[in-house]
Protein backbone atom coordinates (compact mmCIF):
# COMPACT_ATOMS: atom_id res chain seq x y z
CA UNK A 1 0.00 0.00 0.00
CA UNK A 2 2.85 2.34 1.08
CA UNK A 3 3.85 2.05 -3.01
CA UNK A 4 0.81 3.49 -4.40
CA UNK A 5 1.06 6.21 -1.42
CA UNK A 6 4.26 6.87 -2.59
CA UNK A 7 3.45 7.26 -6.41
CA UNK A 8 0.58 9.59 -4.99
CA UNK A 9 2.99 12.05 -3.28
CA UNK A 10 5.90 11.63 -5.51
CA UNK A 11 3.70 12.84 -8.68
CA UNK A 12 0.99 15.01 -8.09
CA UNK A 13 -0.09 15.87 -11.78
CA UNK A 14 -1.02 12.12 -11.93
CA UNK A 15 -2.76 12.19 -8.49
CA UNK A 16 -4.59 15.34 -10.00
CA UNK A 17 -5.84 14.07 -12.91
CA UNK A 18 -6.84 10.43 -11.51
CA UNK A 19 -8.97 12.71 -9.23
CA UNK A 20 -10.25 14.02 -12.14
CA UNK A 21 -11.17 10.71 -13.93
CA UNK A 22 -12.73 9.87 -11.02
CA UNK A 23 -14.71 12.76 -9.90
CA UNK A 24 -16.34 12.73 -13.53
CA UNK A 25 -16.73 9.17 -13.87
CA UNK A 26 -19.15 9.62 -10.36
CA UNK A 27 -20.49 13.04 -11.46
CA UNK A 28 -22.02 11.31 -14.81
CA UNK A 29 -24.59 9.34 -12.31
CA UNK A 30 -27.53 10.11 -11.71
CA UNK A 31 -30.29 9.71 -8.87
CA UNK A 32 -33.31 11.05 -10.16
CA UNK A 33 -33.29 14.73 -12.19
CA UNK A 34 -29.81 14.93 -9.34
CA UNK A 35 -26.32 14.27 -10.37
CA UNK A 36 -22.97 15.31 -8.71
CA UNK A 37 -21.38 16.47 -12.05
CA UNK A 38 -17.69 16.69 -12.99
CA UNK A 39 -16.82 19.27 -11.07
CA UNK A 40 -18.13 18.24 -7.65
CA UNK A 41 -17.01 15.03 -8.01
CA UNK A 42 -13.37 16.03 -8.58
CA UNK A 43 -13.63 17.93 -5.50
CA UNK A 44 -14.69 15.33 -3.44
CA UNK A 45 -12.18 12.64 -5.56
CA UNK A 46 -9.22 15.15 -4.23
CA UNK A 47 -10.55 15.47 -0.52
CA UNK A 48 -10.25 11.82 -0.34
CA UNK A 49 -7.24 11.22 -2.23
CA UNK A 50 -5.22 14.12 -0.23
CA UNK A 51 -6.03 12.17 3.13
CA UNK A 52 -2.57 10.28 1.78
CA UNK A 53 -0.94 13.40 2.96
CA UNK A 54 2.31 15.54 1.77
CA UNK A 55 0.42 16.18 -1.88
CA UNK A 56 1.05 19.56 -2.52
CA UNK A 57 0.73 21.30 -5.88
CA UNK A 58 2.15 24.98 -6.29
CA UNK A 59 -0.90 27.70 -5.83
CA UNK A 60 0.78 29.45 -8.86
CA UNK A 61 -0.73 26.26 -11.13
CA UNK A 62 -4.33 26.37 -9.16
CA UNK A 63 -4.67 30.63 -10.02
CA UNK A 64 -3.40 30.16 -13.96
CA UNK A 65 -6.32 27.49 -13.85
CA UNK A 66 -8.55 29.69 -12.12
CA UNK A 67 -7.89 32.61 -14.32
CA UNK A 68 -8.79 30.58 -17.78
CA UNK A 69 -12.22 29.22 -16.62
CA UNK A 70 -13.21 32.42 -15.42
CA UNK A 71 -12.36 34.64 -18.45
CA UNK A 72 -14.09 32.22 -20.44
CA UNK A 73 -17.44 32.51 -18.29
CA UNK A 74 -16.83 36.40 -19.16
CA UNK A 75 -16.50 35.43 -22.49
CA UNK A 76 -19.21 33.03 -23.22
CA UNK A 77 -21.30 35.13 -20.93
CA UNK A 78 -20.65 38.68 -21.98
CA UNK A 79 -22.95 39.01 -24.96
CA UNK A 80 -25.96 37.62 -23.79
CA UNK A 81 -25.18 39.85 -20.29
CA UNK A 82 -24.78 43.13 -22.24
CA UNK A 83 -27.71 42.32 -24.44
CA UNK A 84 -30.22 42.09 -21.20
CA UNK A 85 -29.26 45.38 -20.26
CA UNK A 86 -32.81 47.12 -21.61
CA UNK A 87 -35.63 48.79 -20.34
CA UNK A 88 -38.43 45.74 -21.79
CA UNK A 89 -35.75 42.95 -19.75
CA UNK A 90 -35.50 45.08 -16.05
CA UNK A 91 -37.63 43.27 -14.49
CA UNK A 92 -35.93 39.93 -15.24
CA UNK A 93 -32.76 41.30 -14.56
CA UNK A 94 -33.63 43.06 -10.84
CA UNK A 95 -34.94 39.07 -10.33
CA UNK A 96 -31.68 38.08 -10.57
CA UNK A 97 -30.06 40.61 -9.16
CA UNK A 98 -32.20 40.10 -5.91
CA UNK A 99 -31.48 36.46 -5.76
CA UNK A 100 -28.18 36.99 -5.75
CA UNK A 101 -28.33 39.66 -3.20
CA UNK A 102 -30.60 37.18 -1.04
CA UNK A 103 -27.73 34.59 -1.22
CA UNK A 104 -25.22 36.91 -0.36
CA UNK A 105 -27.30 38.43 2.89
CA UNK A 106 -28.30 34.71 3.89
CA UNK A 107 -24.91 33.88 3.79
CA UNK A 108 -23.46 36.34 6.02
CA UNK A 109 -26.39 36.43 8.75
CA UNK A 110 -25.91 32.41 9.17
CA UNK A 111 -22.17 32.88 8.80
CA UNK A 112 -22.21 35.58 11.51
CA UNK A 113 -24.76 33.97 13.57
CA UNK A 114 -22.73 30.47 14.50
CA UNK A 115 -19.59 31.88 13.85
CA UNK A 116 -18.07 30.60 10.76
CA UNK A 117 -15.26 31.74 9.91
CA UNK A 118 -14.55 33.58 6.61
CA UNK A 119 -13.33 30.27 5.00
CA UNK A 120 -16.38 28.28 5.81
CA UNK A 121 -18.60 31.16 4.93
CA UNK A 122 -17.07 31.43 1.39
CA UNK A 123 -17.41 27.78 1.23
CA UNK A 124 -21.05 28.07 2.23
CA UNK A 125 -21.88 30.23 -0.36
CA UNK A 126 -19.77 28.20 -3.01
CA UNK A 127 -21.74 25.18 -2.10
CA UNK A 128 -25.48 26.56 -0.98
CA UNK A 129 -25.85 28.70 -4.24
CA UNK A 130 -23.97 26.29 -6.21
CA UNK A 131 -21.07 29.03 -7.62
CA UNK A 132 -18.02 26.96 -8.21
CA UNK A 133 -16.64 30.50 -8.78
CA UNK A 134 -16.82 31.58 -5.64
CA UNK A 135 -13.93 29.07 -4.12
CA UNK A 136 -11.40 31.23 -6.12
CA UNK A 137 -12.68 34.32 -5.91
CA UNK A 138 -12.71 33.87 -2.06
CA UNK A 139 -9.00 31.98 -2.22
CA UNK A 140 -7.66 34.94 -3.75
CA UNK A 141 -9.25 37.73 -1.14
CA UNK A 142 -7.74 35.61 1.54
CA UNK A 143 -4.59 35.86 -0.36
CA UNK A 144 -4.86 39.64 -0.14
CA UNK A 145 -5.24 39.72 3.79
CA UNK A 146 -1.77 39.44 4.68
CA UNK A 147 -2.48 36.97 7.16
CA UNK A 148 0.52 33.92 8.65
CA UNK A 149 0.50 31.05 6.11
CA UNK A 150 -0.78 28.52 8.42
CA UNK A 151 -3.92 30.61 8.92
CA UNK A 152 -4.30 31.22 5.39
CA UNK A 153 -4.08 28.18 4.28
CA UNK A 154 -6.51 26.55 6.90
CA UNK A 155 -8.93 29.50 5.95
CA UNK A 156 -8.50 28.39 2.17
CA UNK A 157 -9.13 24.67 3.27
CA UNK A 158 -12.37 26.03 5.03
CA UNK A 159 -13.61 27.07 1.87
CA UNK A 160 -13.27 23.58 -0.07
CA UNK A 161 -14.77 22.13 3.02
CA UNK A 162 -17.81 23.97 3.34
CA UNK A 163 -18.37 23.89 -0.50
CA UNK A 164 -17.89 19.99 -0.14
CA UNK A 165 -20.98 19.43 2.42
CA UNK A 166 -23.19 21.99 0.99
CA UNK A 167 -23.00 21.60 -2.61
CA UNK A 168 -24.92 18.67 -2.89
CA UNK A 169 -28.20 19.79 -1.91
CA UNK A 170 -27.00 23.14 -3.41
CA UNK A 171 -27.80 21.63 -6.38
CA UNK A 172 -30.69 19.26 -5.71
CA UNK A 173 -32.51 22.41 -4.03
CA UNK A 174 -33.32 24.18 -7.44
CA UNK A 175 -34.72 20.77 -8.60
CA UNK A 176 -36.88 20.49 -5.23
CA UNK A 177 -38.58 23.98 -6.30
CA UNK A 178 -39.15 23.19 -10.03
CA UNK A 179 -41.55 20.60 -8.42
CA UNK A 180 -42.81 22.17 -5.51
CA UNK A 181 -44.03 25.82 -6.68
CA UNK A 182 -46.15 24.04 -9.70
CA UNK A 183 -48.18 21.87 -6.57
CA UNK A 184 -48.38 24.56 -4.38
CA UNK A 185 -49.39 27.34 -7.16
CA UNK A 186 -51.53 24.42 -9.31
CA UNK A 187 -49.81 25.02 -12.62
CA UNK A 188 -49.75 22.55 -15.34
CA UNK A 189 -46.13 23.10 -16.44
CA UNK A 190 -46.65 21.34 -19.59
CA UNK A 191 -49.78 23.02 -20.55
CA UNK A 192 -47.98 26.48 -19.80
CA UNK A 193 -45.59 25.64 -21.90
CA UNK A 194 -47.93 24.56 -24.53
CA UNK A 195 -49.84 27.94 -24.42
CA UNK A 196 -46.49 29.94 -24.24
CA UNK A 197 -45.13 28.35 -27.42
CA UNK A 198 -48.78 28.97 -29.44
CA UNK A 199 -48.39 32.82 -28.29
CA UNK A 200 -44.70 33.19 -28.93
CA UNK A 201 -45.91 32.24 -32.71
CA UNK A 202 -45.61 28.39 -32.20
CA UNK A 203 -48.24 25.78 -34.32
CA UNK A 204 -49.34 22.36 -32.68
CA UNK A 205 -46.90 20.94 -29.63
CA UNK A 206 -44.52 18.00 -30.69
CA UNK A 207 -44.25 14.98 -28.42
CA UNK A 208 -40.85 13.12 -27.68
CA UNK A 209 -39.47 12.13 -31.15
CA UNK A 210 -41.25 14.19 -33.57
CA UNK A 211 -39.57 16.94 -35.03
CA UNK A 212 -40.41 20.68 -34.60
CA UNK A 213 -41.22 21.67 -37.90
CA UNK A 214 -39.93 25.18 -38.03
CA UNK A 215 -36.91 23.77 -37.28
CA UNK A 216 -36.61 21.32 -39.99
CA UNK A 217 -35.57 22.11 -43.53
CA UNK A 218 -35.96 19.46 -45.87
CA UNK A 219 -35.31 19.22 -49.81
CA UNK A 220 -37.53 17.00 -52.65
CA UNK A 221 -38.06 16.85 -55.56
CA UNK A 222 -40.85 16.62 -57.81
CA UNK A 223 -41.86 15.66 -61.48
CA UNK A 224 -44.55 18.25 -62.71
CA UNK A 225 -47.55 16.13 -64.54
CA UNK A 226 -50.09 17.59 -66.76
CA UNK A 227 -52.91 17.71 -63.84
CA UNK A 228 -50.15 19.95 -61.64
CA UNK A 229 -51.52 22.95 -60.36
CA UNK A 230 -48.03 25.17 -61.45
CA UNK A 231 -48.27 23.88 -64.85
CA UNK A 232 -47.04 27.00 -67.37
CA UNK A 233 -46.92 28.94 -64.45
CA UNK A 234 -43.57 31.41 -63.31
CA UNK A 235 -41.22 30.37 -60.39
CA UNK A 236 -42.40 33.74 -59.02
CA UNK A 237 -45.68 31.98 -58.44
CA UNK A 238 -45.24 28.84 -57.33
CA UNK A 239 -43.03 30.40 -53.91
CA UNK A 240 -45.52 33.48 -53.39
CA UNK A 241 -48.55 30.31 -53.44
CA UNK A 242 -46.26 29.16 -50.31
CA UNK A 243 -45.30 32.57 -48.61
CA UNK A 244 -41.94 31.85 -49.64
CA UNK A 245 -41.81 29.02 -47.30
CA UNK A 246 -40.43 26.72 -50.38
CA UNK A 247 -37.85 27.71 -52.98
CA UNK A 248 -37.56 26.55 -56.55
CA UNK A 249 -33.48 25.60 -56.46
CA UNK A 250 -32.82 23.51 -59.57
CA UNK A 251 -35.02 22.48 -62.28
CA UNK A 252 -33.78 19.71 -64.61
CA UNK A 253 -35.55 19.72 -68.42
CA UNK A 254 -34.43 16.88 -70.86
CA UNK A 255 -31.51 16.53 -68.52
CA UNK A 256 -30.50 19.87 -68.43
CA UNK A 257 -30.10 21.36 -65.14
CA UNK A 258 -31.28 24.78 -65.13
CA UNK A 259 -31.12 27.02 -61.76
CA UNK A 260 -34.49 29.08 -61.90
CA UNK A 261 -35.00 32.96 -62.22
CA UNK A 262 -38.04 34.48 -60.64
CA UNK A 263 -39.57 34.47 -64.22
CA UNK A 264 -38.52 30.94 -65.23
CA UNK A 265 -41.90 28.95 -66.41
CA UNK A 266 -42.60 25.59 -65.22
CA UNK A 267 -43.22 23.53 -67.89
CA UNK A 268 -44.50 19.44 -67.86
CA UNK A 269 -42.08 17.22 -67.25
CA UNK A 270 -39.67 19.34 -65.73
CA UNK A 271 -38.06 18.15 -62.40
CA UNK A 272 -38.20 20.39 -59.58
CA UNK A 273 -35.90 20.01 -56.52
CA UNK A 274 -37.57 22.22 -53.53
CA UNK A 275 -36.30 23.28 -50.67
CA UNK A 276 -38.77 24.77 -47.31
CA UNK A 277 -39.98 24.22 -44.17
CA UNK A 278 -41.89 21.08 -43.55
CA UNK A 279 -44.46 22.96 -42.52
CA UNK A 280 -45.11 23.93 -45.98
CA UNK A 281 -44.75 20.85 -47.73
CA UNK A 282 -47.06 19.54 -45.79
CA UNK A 283 -49.47 21.80 -47.39
CA UNK A 284 -48.41 20.86 -51.05
CA UNK A 285 -50.72 17.37 -51.58
CA UNK A 286 -51.05 16.44 -55.15
CA UNK A 287 -50.88 20.30 -56.08
CA UNK A 288 -47.10 20.24 -57.77
CA UNK A 289 -46.92 16.73 -59.32
CA UNK A 290 -45.13 13.07 -58.87
CA UNK A 291 -42.88 13.29 -56.16
CA UNK A 292 -39.79 11.16 -56.71
CA UNK A 293 -36.90 9.95 -55.08
CA UNK A 294 -34.60 8.64 -58.42
CA UNK A 295 -33.50 11.48 -60.61
CA UNK A 296 -30.15 10.51 -61.60
CA UNK A 297 -26.15 10.67 -60.59
CA UNK A 298 -25.33 14.61 -62.15
CA UNK A 299 -26.98 16.83 -60.08
CA UNK A 300 -25.65 19.74 -59.38
CA UNK A 301 -27.20 21.18 -56.01
CA UNK A 302 -24.96 22.09 -53.41
CA UNK A 303 -26.37 23.78 -50.06
CA UNK A 304 -24.62 24.89 -47.21
CA UNK A 305 -25.44 25.39 -43.20
CA UNK A 306 -23.90 28.93 -41.88
CA UNK A 307 -23.78 29.52 -38.78
CA UNK A 308 -23.65 33.88 -38.51
CA UNK A 309 -23.26 35.63 -35.14
CA UNK A 310 -26.58 38.57 -34.90
CA UNK A 311 -24.60 41.79 -34.24
CA UNK A 312 -26.79 44.11 -36.15
CA UNK A 313 -27.94 46.44 -34.11
CA UNK A 314 -31.42 47.40 -36.58
CA UNK A 315 -32.36 43.96 -35.67
CA UNK A 316 -31.29 42.78 -32.69
CA UNK A 317 -34.02 42.61 -30.12
CA UNK A 318 -36.97 42.62 -32.47
CA UNK A 319 -39.03 39.22 -32.63
CA UNK A 320 -38.33 36.52 -35.55
CA UNK A 321 -41.33 37.64 -36.86
CA UNK A 322 -40.20 41.38 -36.91
CA UNK A 323 -36.72 40.12 -38.67
CA UNK A 324 -38.46 38.52 -41.68
CA UNK A 325 -40.34 41.79 -42.33
CA UNK A 326 -37.38 43.78 -41.91
CA UNK A 327 -35.92 42.02 -44.38
CA UNK A 328 -37.46 42.05 -47.53
CA UNK A 329 -38.13 38.77 -49.70
CA UNK A 330 -35.73 39.37 -51.97
CA UNK A 331 -32.92 39.51 -49.58
CA UNK A 332 -33.95 36.16 -47.44
CA UNK A 333 -34.93 34.39 -50.57
CA UNK A 334 -33.75 30.60 -50.47
CA UNK A 335 -32.70 31.40 -46.84
CA UNK A 336 -34.37 29.68 -43.90
CA UNK A 337 -33.82 29.52 -40.34
CA UNK A 338 -32.64 26.04 -38.51
CA UNK A 339 -31.81 27.14 -34.78
CA UNK A 340 -30.93 29.65 -32.65
CA UNK A 341 -28.84 29.32 -29.78
CA UNK A 342 -28.11 31.68 -26.75
CA UNK A 343 -24.92 30.83 -24.18
CA UNK A 344 -25.07 27.19 -25.44
CA UNK A 345 -29.16 26.91 -25.10
CA UNK A 346 -31.09 26.44 -28.21
CA UNK A 347 -34.03 28.60 -28.06
CA UNK A 348 -37.61 27.96 -29.89
CA UNK A 349 -37.98 29.41 -33.70
CA UNK A 350 -40.81 30.96 -33.23
CA UNK A 351 -42.12 34.63 -34.48
CA UNK A 352 -42.20 35.90 -30.93
CA UNK A 353 -38.93 34.69 -30.46
CA UNK A 354 -36.79 37.82 -29.72
CA UNK A 355 -32.85 37.98 -31.42
CA UNK A 356 -30.32 39.11 -28.63
CA UNK A 357 -26.69 40.18 -29.95
CA UNK A 358 -24.25 37.52 -29.83
CA UNK A 359 -26.60 35.28 -30.97
CA UNK A 360 -25.44 32.23 -33.00
CA UNK A 361 -28.09 31.90 -35.64
CA UNK A 362 -27.97 28.59 -38.89
CA UNK A 363 -28.93 29.00 -41.52
CA UNK A 364 -29.71 26.78 -44.56
CA UNK A 365 -29.75 27.63 -48.21
CA UNK A 366 -27.25 28.16 -51.74
CA UNK A 367 -23.93 29.53 -51.01
CA UNK A 368 -25.11 32.72 -53.03
CA UNK A 369 -28.20 33.54 -50.88
CA UNK A 370 -26.22 32.67 -47.58
CA UNK A 371 -23.76 35.57 -48.81
CA UNK A 372 -26.41 38.19 -49.74
CA UNK A 373 -28.00 37.85 -46.08
CA UNK A 374 -24.90 37.10 -44.19
CA UNK A 375 -24.17 40.76 -43.88
CA UNK A 376 -27.78 41.63 -43.10
CA UNK A 377 -27.53 39.88 -39.49
CA UNK A 378 -24.05 40.32 -39.03
CA UNK A 379 -20.80 37.98 -39.31
CA UNK A 380 -19.37 34.54 -40.04
CA UNK A 381 -16.95 33.64 -37.55
CA UNK A 382 -13.61 33.32 -39.33
CA UNK A 383 -14.11 29.42 -38.54
CA UNK A 384 -15.73 28.20 -36.28
CA UNK A 385 -13.16 25.61 -35.37
CA UNK A 386 -10.41 27.63 -34.99
CA UNK A 387 -9.22 29.93 -31.89
CA UNK A 388 -7.14 33.41 -32.26
CA UNK A 389 -4.86 32.98 -29.51
CA UNK A 390 -3.82 36.91 -29.85
CA UNK A 391 -7.48 37.63 -28.40
CA UNK A 392 -6.75 34.96 -25.72
CA UNK A 393 -3.73 35.83 -24.77
CA UNK A 394 -4.42 39.61 -24.51
CA UNK A 395 -7.28 38.91 -23.11
CA UNK A 396 -5.80 37.12 -20.07
CA UNK A 397 -3.35 40.33 -19.78
CA UNK A 398 -6.04 42.63 -19.66
CA UNK A 399 -7.50 40.45 -16.92
CA UNK A 400 -4.40 40.57 -14.92
CA UNK A 401 -4.09 44.08 -15.17
CA UNK A 402 -7.36 44.75 -14.02
CA UNK A 403 -6.90 42.51 -10.95
CA UNK A 404 -4.68 44.83 -9.94
CA UNK A 405 -7.12 47.42 -9.37
CA UNK A 406 -7.83 47.78 -5.44
CA UNK A 407 -10.93 48.77 -2.96
CA UNK A 408 -11.15 48.69 0.11
CA UNK A 409 -14.68 47.07 2.49
CA UNK A 410 -14.99 47.39 6.30
CA UNK A 411 -11.78 48.92 6.91
CA UNK A 412 -9.76 45.67 4.76
CA UNK A 413 -7.89 46.66 1.53
CA UNK A 414 -8.52 44.28 -1.16
CA UNK A 415 -7.44 44.03 -4.96
CA UNK A 416 -9.91 42.58 -7.55
CA UNK A 417 -7.04 39.83 -8.07
CA UNK A 418 -6.66 37.82 -11.46
CA UNK A 419 -10.02 36.11 -11.03
CA UNK A 420 -12.40 38.84 -11.11
CA UNK A 421 -9.55 40.86 -13.31
CA UNK A 422 -10.07 37.86 -15.88
CA UNK A 423 -13.99 37.77 -15.75
CA UNK A 424 -14.32 41.89 -16.52
CA UNK A 425 -11.28 40.80 -19.53
CA UNK A 426 -13.97 38.07 -20.63
CA UNK A 427 -17.08 40.11 -20.39
CA UNK A 428 -15.69 43.04 -22.46
CA UNK A 429 -14.18 40.98 -25.05
CA UNK A 430 -17.43 38.84 -25.91
CA UNK A 431 -19.24 41.49 -25.81
CA UNK A 432 -16.91 43.66 -28.27
CA UNK A 433 -16.66 40.86 -30.47
CA UNK A 434 -20.36 40.97 -31.22
CA UNK A 435 -19.45 44.81 -31.96
CA UNK A 436 -16.47 44.20 -34.01
CA UNK A 437 -16.89 41.16 -36.16
CA UNK A 438 -13.22 41.20 -37.05
CA UNK A 439 -11.79 40.95 -34.08
CA UNK A 440 -10.54 37.44 -33.63
CA UNK A 441 -12.59 35.07 -31.56
CA UNK A 442 -12.36 31.47 -29.35
CA UNK A 443 -14.62 28.78 -30.86
CA UNK A 444 -17.58 27.76 -28.14
CA UNK A 445 -16.10 24.06 -28.22
CA UNK A 446 -12.35 25.42 -26.86
CA UNK A 447 -14.13 27.69 -24.83
CA UNK A 448 -16.42 25.37 -23.33
CA UNK A 449 -13.54 22.71 -22.66
CA UNK A 450 -11.09 25.46 -21.24
CA UNK A 451 -13.93 27.05 -19.16
CA UNK A 452 -14.48 23.04 -17.73
CA UNK A 453 -10.75 22.05 -17.71
CA UNK A 454 -9.94 25.37 -15.36
CA UNK A 455 -12.53 25.04 -13.18
CA UNK A 456 -11.69 21.06 -12.72
CA UNK A 457 -7.91 21.41 -12.15
CA UNK A 458 -8.35 24.17 -10.09
CA UNK A 459 -10.64 22.32 -7.57
CA UNK A 460 -8.84 19.40 -7.84
CA UNK A 461 -5.81 21.25 -6.41
CA UNK A 462 -8.15 22.52 -3.81
CA UNK A 463 -9.02 19.15 -2.78
CA UNK A 464 -5.47 17.76 -2.58
CA UNK A 465 -4.12 20.59 -1.01
CA UNK A 466 -6.78 21.10 1.94
CA UNK A 467 -5.32 17.18 2.53
CA UNK A 468 -5.89 14.89 6.01
CA UNK A 469 -7.68 18.29 8.08
CA UNK A 470 -10.29 18.54 5.40
CA UNK A 471 -11.60 15.19 6.28
CA UNK A 472 -11.26 15.77 9.94
CA UNK A 473 -13.12 19.56 9.55
CA UNK A 474 -16.02 17.68 7.69
CA UNK A 475 -16.83 15.14 10.67
CA UNK A 476 -16.47 18.06 13.13
CA UNK A 477 -18.84 20.36 11.17
CA UNK A 478 -20.30 18.16 8.30
CA UNK A 479 -24.10 18.56 10.22
CA UNK A 480 -24.21 22.23 11.21
CA UNK A 481 -22.63 23.38 7.67
CA UNK A 482 -25.40 20.82 5.45
CA UNK A 483 -28.33 22.30 7.79
CA UNK A 484 -26.90 25.99 7.29
CA UNK A 485 -26.23 24.84 3.61
CA UNK A 486 -30.01 23.78 3.36
CA UNK A 487 -31.10 27.41 4.27
CA UNK A 488 -28.90 29.30 2.15
CA UNK A 489 -30.11 27.19 -0.75
CA UNK A 490 -33.49 27.59 0.07
CA UNK A 491 -34.61 30.82 1.48
CA UNK A 492 -33.27 33.08 -1.21
CA UNK A 493 -35.25 31.44 -3.59
CA UNK A 494 -38.63 30.91 -1.84
CA UNK A 495 -38.65 35.11 -0.53
CA UNK A 496 -37.26 36.03 -4.38
CA UNK A 497 -39.93 33.74 -6.06
CA UNK A 498 -42.68 35.51 -3.73
CA UNK A 499 -41.50 38.39 -4.91
CA UNK A 500 -40.88 37.74 -8.34
CA UNK A 501 -44.67 37.12 -8.36
CA UNK A 502 -46.33 39.55 -7.03
CA UNK A 503 -44.35 42.49 -6.56
CA UNK A 504 -42.12 42.04 -10.37
CA UNK A 505 -45.67 41.08 -11.92
CA UNK A 506 -43.40 37.53 -13.52
CA UNK A 507 -46.75 35.86 -13.46
CA UNK A 508 -46.28 32.73 -16.81
CA UNK A 509 -45.23 30.01 -14.86
CA UNK A 510 -42.11 29.04 -17.26
CA UNK A 511 -41.38 32.19 -17.49
CA UNK A 512 -41.53 32.35 -13.64
CA UNK A 513 -39.62 29.32 -13.35
CA UNK A 514 -36.87 29.72 -16.02
CA UNK A 515 -36.15 33.29 -13.96
CA UNK A 516 -36.14 31.35 -10.20
CA UNK A 517 -33.51 28.55 -11.99
CA UNK A 518 -31.16 31.59 -13.89
CA UNK A 519 -31.01 33.26 -11.13
CA UNK A 520 -29.69 31.00 -8.87
CA UNK A 521 -27.34 29.56 -11.97
CA UNK A 522 -28.74 26.21 -11.43
CA UNK A 523 -27.80 24.19 -14.36
CA UNK A 524 -29.77 21.26 -12.57
CA UNK A 525 -32.88 22.64 -11.92
CA UNK A 526 -32.98 24.11 -15.65
CA UNK A 527 -32.90 20.54 -16.94
CA UNK A 528 -35.32 19.38 -14.39
CA UNK A 529 -37.89 22.10 -15.66
CA UNK A 530 -37.02 21.42 -20.00
CA UNK A 531 -38.26 18.01 -18.73
CA UNK A 532 -41.43 19.28 -17.44
CA UNK A 533 -41.92 21.83 -20.33
CA UNK A 534 -41.06 19.43 -22.88
CA UNK A 535 -40.29 22.50 -25.45
CA UNK A 536 -37.58 25.18 -25.42
CA UNK A 537 -39.86 28.29 -24.09
CA UNK A 538 -38.08 28.75 -20.53
CA UNK A 539 -34.77 29.20 -22.44
CA UNK A 540 -34.97 32.91 -23.11
CA UNK A 541 -35.52 33.85 -19.17
CA UNK A 542 -32.92 31.18 -17.47
CA UNK A 543 -30.31 32.73 -19.82
CA UNK A 544 -31.05 36.07 -19.35
CA UNK A 545 -31.04 35.56 -15.83
CA UNK A 546 -27.93 33.18 -16.00
CA UNK A 547 -26.23 35.76 -17.03
CA UNK A 548 -26.66 38.08 -14.72
CA UNK A 549 -26.20 35.77 -11.78
CA UNK A 550 -23.30 33.95 -12.60
CA UNK A 551 -21.41 37.55 -12.30
CA UNK A 552 -22.64 38.62 -9.13
CA UNK A 553 -22.29 35.09 -7.31
CA UNK A 554 -18.69 35.20 -8.15
CA UNK A 555 -18.31 38.50 -6.88
CA UNK A 556 -19.79 38.00 -3.57
CA UNK A 557 -16.33 35.86 -3.39
CA UNK A 558 -14.10 38.64 -2.06
CA UNK A 559 -17.01 40.42 -0.30
CA UNK A 560 -17.43 37.58 2.22
CA UNK A 561 -13.75 37.65 2.96
CA UNK A 562 -14.24 41.44 3.42
CA UNK A 563 -17.23 41.64 5.88
CA UNK A 564 -16.82 37.93 8.02
CA UNK A 565 -15.51 39.33 11.23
Amino acid sequence: MEIIYNQLRNFPYFTLFLAIAIGFFVGKFKIGKFSLGGVGGTLIAAVILGQVGGIEISDEVKSLFFALFIFMVGYLGGPQFFASLKISSLKYLLAAFLMTAMGLFAVLGLAIWFGLDKGMAAGLAAGGLTQSAIIGTAGEAIDKLGLAVDVSKNLKMNVAVGYSITYIFGSIGPILMVSIIPIVMKWDIRAEAKKLAIKLGGSKELEEGEFDPIKRIDTRVYKIIKTSKFLNKSVLEFETEFNSNLTVELIINNKKNTEPSASTIINEDDILFVTGLITAFSKVGFNIGEEISEFGPNIDLTEEVRHVIATNKKLTGLTLEQVLKKLDIDKRHGVYIKSITRMSHQLPVLDKTEIHKGDEIELVGKKKDLDRIEKEIGYKPPSIKTTDFVVLGLGMVVGYLIGQIGFEINGTSLALGAGLGCLVSGLLIGFLKTKYPKLGGINVGAANFIQTIGLAVFVGIVGLNAGAPAFQAILKSGVTLFLLGILVTMLPMIVQFVINYYVLKIKNPVEALGVLTGSRSSNPGFSALLDKTKNATPVPTFTMTYAVANIFLTLWGPVIIALIP
